[in-house]
């Protein structure tokens, strides 16, 4: 059996998102909250992410299936990760003709705080099989280094 770290705060973090989500829902802008186009194409939404650390790497997986990668704009900007885009309806299918509606279509963004240890000029970005891979490297400083004690003769 694996022991798994506990961390006391990884549920308030969840809960912290998803109240953001909510208030992010409320007051979103007013010419599109509640339109009937928003209604129908099933309102805002945002992709869900995973971030973990991996090869002394910090890595960040966004779901974007349903997204032109040509769509998605990339920032980083005082130490502050931007995701932006947008998942179009399919304009050929009229919404009459739909029986039931369950994926979100419409513009999103997310936004990181990232650690000073990244690297931001090394950031790499892959998409494939609808999900955005982000590499986002740790300065050769911040990374931990093996120190060889000296004993005296």
């Amino acid at each position: 059996m694996a022991i798994v770290r506990w961390e006391p705060f990884r549920d308030l973090v969840s809960l912290q998102d998803r109240m953001n989500r909510l208030f992010d829902d409320a007051f979103r802008s007013p010419q599109r909250a509640g339109s009937e186009d928003e209604w129908a194409l099933g309102g805002a939404w945002a992709p869900v992410v995973d971030i973990f650390e991996k090869d002394g790497n910090i890595v960040l997986k966004a779901e974007l299936a349903g997204v032109d990668p040509k769509s998605v704009d990339i920032r980083v900007e005082n130490h502050t990760l931007s995701l932006r885009g947008e998942r179009k309806a399919e304009s050929e299918v009229k919404r009459d003709s739909y029986h039931r509606v369950e994926r979100s279509y419409g513009t999103f963004a997310r936004s990181f705080t990232l650690p000073n240890v990244i690297d931001t000029e090394s950031i790499k970005a892959d998409f494939k099989d609808g999900v955005l891979q982000l590499t986002l490297p740790k300065r050769e400083e911040a990374k931990p280094k093996q120190i060889q004690i000296q004993v005296g003769q």
